[in-house]
């Protein structure tokens, strides 16, 4: 058994139950569902959370208290020498701000990176710092390597409507509805610290090709070393949708790249706060171990 446990939330599409297949200790985030908290994938699963969300519910996403946070550090720390915490990125929560700050009580065996990473680029980085973790790595080692290499990846995402944006104040009532009429879709992109506008367009067709030029551009630019040396892995993930359609389109990404494996994984719940169902999400990031999702 390796020295150091890696430890992440579950906004890297991994729940806690699958993460103990993997050995890899998952904190599941607090949702806000009318006030009352739910924790992804213990008490709360996919179809509830859009089900309510459609219904008109209040929800919006959270980060893990401290004391949920730091009770399964000092368990892992009865087991192992040091644990290396992953949390979502430092820009679109202060969860990882927060758990610098509980770590220094910890006397240098917790290890809290900040990866700037969510979804699949950040159940790579667990995946990563458990490899680093098996070859001997210290946990200050693997820390530093998974921040000199967080920026090494980027996500795109095409919401499928605007009525959630709208409720989250990203987008106006007027414009919401606009949008509708147009049959707009919105992608984002995460690179990095935050989710930023990329494109708009009309219907979901244009926002995959539009997606997919946009990986093109990277692959064959800043990410084309990593491509060459075959250290870039391909990832689609999404919120609700039927199984037939994300197989559509996951099978579109794989003829748009071919020979490339592809690592699928729900998108989290604290993003579907914000795209609600039928989002679609892309991208490619620098891998070390294998992520068999």
């Amino acid at each position: 058994m390796p020295d150091v446990a890696v430890m992440t939330d579950s906004n890297c599409g991994i729940l806690p139950e699958a993460g103990k297949e993997l050995g890899i200790y998952i904190i599941p985030m607090p949702i806000l569902i009318d006030g009352r908290t739910y924790f992804e994938g213990v008490d709360i699963q996919a179809g509830t959370f859009y089900k309510l969300q459609a219904e008109g519910a209040d929800v919006t996403s959270s980060q893990p208290s401290p004391g949920d946070v730091m009770d399964m550090w000092e368990k892992l720390l009865e087991v192992f020498k040091e644990v290396v915490y992953i949390p979502m990125s430092s820009g679109l929560s202060n969860s990882c701000a927060s758990a610098m700050g509980f770590a220094k009580e910890y006397k240098g065996r917790v290890h809290v990176v900040d990866n700037h990473r969510i979804s699949l680029t950040l159940a790579q980085s667990a995946m990563d710092a458990q490899s680093m973790a098996r070859q001997g790595m210290s946990g200050s080692q693997i820390k530093a390597v998974l921040e000199q290499e967080a920026l090494d990846a980027v996500i795109y995402i095409a919401v499928d409507t605007l009525e959630y944006l709208k409720r989250g104040g990203r987008v106006t009532a007027a414009g919401a509805a606009i949008g509708s009429v147009l049959n707009i879709k919105p992608i984002l992109t995460i690179q990095g610290d935050k989710l930023d506008a990329y494109a708009k367009v009309r219907g979901m067709k244009a926002a995959f090709k539009t997606m997919i030029h946009a990986l093109e551009k990277d692959v064959s630019g800043r990410f084309k070393p990593l491509y060459d040396k075959g250290e870039l892995q391909f990832g689609f993930a999404n919120t609700l949708m039927e199984e037939e359609t994300a197989e559509f389109w996951k099978n579109k990404l794989k003829s748009s790249f071919p020979g490339v494996k592809i690592m699928h994984s729900p998108l989290t719940l604290s993003i579907g706060c914000h795209t609600g169902p039928g989002a679609l999400g892309m991208g490619v990031f620098r891998k070390r171990g294998n992520c068999d999702l």
